[in-house]
C-alpha cells in the first residue's frame, strides 16, 4: 500500500462561512485527486495519505470523518487528536493536475 504525501489543496468558494477542501494533491508528484477519490482510496486501503507540519516536520496522517448529515471529508490526525492541518496547505498549481 503506497504511502503519499499531500502538499497542497484546492477549497471551494466558501459556503457558510466554512472553506470545504475539494481536491488534494501534489505537485513533485505530479497529481491532484477529489476527496471522494482520497475517501475512496483510504476505505479501499489502497493508500495512505500524510502531510508534514511545515515548522516542526511531524508526520499527520490523513483519515475520513464521517458526520452524520454530511458528506465524508478529510482531516489530519497527529498526536492522537484530529486536526486541521490540510487547510493550512498551499493551494495546487492546475498543473498539478494529472
Amino acid at each position: 500500500m503506497p504511502d503519499v504525501r499531500i502538499t497542497c489543496i484546492l477549497k471551494s468558494q466558501p459556503q457558510g462561512g466554512h472553506d470545504h477542501i475539494t481536491h488534494v494533491g501534489n505537485p513533485a508528484g505530479n497529481w491532484m485527486w477529489t476527496v471522494a477519490q482520497v475517501v475512496n482510496s483510504i476505505d479501499a486501503k489502497t493508500n495512505t495519505f500524510y502531510v508534514l507540519d511545515p515548522v516542526s516536520g511531524k508526520r499527520a496522517d490523513v483519515g475520513v470523518v464521517r458526520p452524520g448529515n454530511h458528506a465524508p471529508y478529510l482531516r489530519t490526525y497527529a498526536d492522537r487528536v484530529w486536526n486541521d492541518n490540510l487547510l493550512s496547505l498551499t493551494s495546487c498549481p492546475w498543473s498539478a493536475a494529472a
